[in-house]
């Protein structure tokens, strides 16, 4: 059963002003957490009395032009399916509902039509409370049958021509996320697609503000990252050249030599769509929005909201199961994740600023929280490792616990003698039952997972966040600032990570709290089983002493 929850699954919390439950139910929470909203099986929210106040108070309204900047306009979205993509969606309908029309870059993918796609996507549980309360914003809606990756955008005529006539505002999310894709895949999604997103908006007719999408790590070897675009590795034209005109298999040879000290493809080729972006600022209403490792949401669409196991989130759920007992990371560094909802929020408010005023030269955003609202990675893991087994899944294999650990030859003996020797061990109990082993693949996918994510465990880097910081008075000064939180000020983290755990419970192994009750009595069944084997691992230890004791006596 986990396993189909797990592959499965393609399928905020805490407000800035108050943290939030993912359901009603049974929930121990932290002596010094706040009070916590509920969101009913209905979808509806509300907060219980408590004794004291302690809701952050807004900066008086100045302005009412955020909101009403949307009324009437007309939206292109690339990357609509992904998290992100579906949170932004999601947003603009219910925050912005003056809007006209959100049009939406869908391809063909697994042997469905666009259109296809289209219903399966309205029909996607971020929208729940949209369908429960206003199903008509759904109407907006519109599938446009393309791919980033090809020339146009493999857009027909008609779908070409109605956005160059349109729209107005441009949100480009869609990206490889991947750290381990290939060169040439990662290339032209990134920056050969962004090119002719760009090529796209330079002819659309009432154009009033692009946002591009980038990531804070584009430039992984500056430990001080500006809200500036920095001189790329590859000027963008030659990198492209490269790319469409040799062969794969060359490419492929001097993939290692293009992508230099950058720790991934990824990294790199966002490196250089930056540079390439930039150079279209003169003739674009442009700005770029970075984000850090984007996790749960705070508050919206629903608190805890999350629908994938990229990442950490896949870290922590596998903590949660305890199936993880060591992970390779400098614990003293400081962590750097931003809720994807304060990720939504800024892309929407970024779109309606860079209207405003454009910026020369163009306008970044590094959308982050460490220097805001730091946390250490030791204290994010600790509070990770409470929550597991306070609230615990019926999911859970092993008694949760793990160590971070910077020595690689201790990392891989822990990673051997506790992740895969128990899986290998789980998998012949299972093949002597006649069912299908599943636990090694599982271990394989999460070392894998673990071992992309290494770089940005073992560095810790500065984001100056000027930009974002003055997009966020501004917004507070707005009419409507309350509901489009820019930065993670006053986010509680200890609170945000409990009910983040419980969003992977709930979203992610479709685990309700109606279970809490069983999965505490399994947990407590483990905590026997561990201190069994510490027992048992002890008195062995004693014989083996004692044996050698009186071999040398002998």
């Amino acid at each position: 059963m986990i396993v189909k929850s797990l592959e499965s699954t393609v399928s905020s919390v805490l407000s800035l002003k108050r943290p939030a439950l993912i359901a009603h139910g049974e929930q121990v929470r932290p002596k010094d957490a706040r009070p916590l909203a509920v969101i009913d099986e209905n979808n509806n929210e509300f907060l219980p009395s408590v004794g004291e106040d302690l809701e952050l108070v807004p900066e008086p309204a100045t302005t009412d032009t955020l909101r009403p900047f949307y009324d009437g306009k007309s939206v292109f979205v690339t990357g609509g399916t992904g998290f992100l993509g579906k949170v932004l969606i999601e947003k603009l309908l219910r925050a912005c509902e003056g809007l006209r029309t959100i049009y939406i870059l869908l391809r063909p993918k697994r042997g469905l039509t666009s259109e296809q796609r289209y219903k399966e996507f309205v029909r996607h549980p971020v929208f729940d409370r949209l369908r429960s309360k206003t199903p008509q914003l759904l109407e907006k809606l519109v599938c446009v049958g393309g791919d980033i990756s090809l020339p146009l955008l493999g857009l027909s005529e008609r779908d070409h021509r109605t956005l160059l006539d349109q729209v107005q505002v441009v949100f480009h999310v869609a990206a490889t996320v991947r750290f381990n894709e290939g060169l040439i895949e990662a290339a032209l999604l990134n920056t050969i697609g962004t090119k002719r997103l760009l090529d796209l908006c330079a002819n659309m007719q009432q154009l009033q503000s692009v946002v591009h999408v980038s990531t804070a790590y584009s430039n992984p070897c500056r430990s001080e990252v500006d809200e500036a675009v920095y001189p790329p590795p590859m000027d963008p034209e030659q990198f492209m050249q490269c790319i469409q005109l040799l062969p794969g298999d060359v490419i492929n040879a001097i993939a290692g030599k293009l992508q230099g000290t950058h720790p991934n493809t990824y990294t790199l080729t966002k490196s250089i769509t930056e540079q390439l972006v930039a150079q279209y600022a003169d003739r674009l209403p442009l700005c770029i929005v970075r984000p850090s490792i984007v996790t749960g949401a705070v508050a919206e669409p629903y608190p805890g909201w999350i629908d994938n196991v990229y990442g950490i989130t896949g870290i922590m759920m596998e903590i949660g199961r305890g199936t993880i007992s060591s992970i390779m990371c400098d614990e003293r560094c400081t962590m750097d994740v931003i809720p994807v909802d304060i990720v939504c929020n800024t892309l929407i408010a970024a779109a309606w600023e860079n209207a405003q005023k454009i910026a020369t030269p163009i306008r970044v955003y590094n959308c982050t929280s460490g220097q805001v609202n730091g946390i250490k990675w030791h204290e994010y893991g600790r509070i990770t490792q409470q929550c597991a087994v306070r609230n615990p899944t019926k999911y859970v294999m092993l008694y949760p616990g793990f160590r971070f650990r910077t020595n690689r030859l201790m990392h891989k003996l822990v990673e051997v003698l506790l992740h895969f020797l128990p899986a290998y061990l789980f998998d012949v109990l299972m093949r002597a039952q006649g069912a299908k082993p599943i636990m090694a693949k599982i271990a394989k996918r999460f070392q894998k997972a673990a071992d992309t994510g290494e770089y940005f465990a073992m560095h810790e880097w500065n984001f100056r966040n000027d930009n974002l910081l003055g997009l966020g008075r501004r917004v507070r000064r707005d009419r409507a600032g309350a509901d489009f939180p820019c930065d993670v000020q006053g986010l509680d983290w200890a609170a945000y990570i409990e009910n983040y755990m419980l969003g992977i419970r709930r979203f992610v192994l479709k685990d309700e709290l109606d279970s809490m009750s069983q999965a505490r009595s399994k947990l407590q069944r483990l905590l026997w089983f561990k201190r069994f084997l510490q027992l048992g691992a002890l008195l062995l230890l004693y014989y083996f002493c004692g044996l050698l004791f009186r071999m040398h006596h002998i």
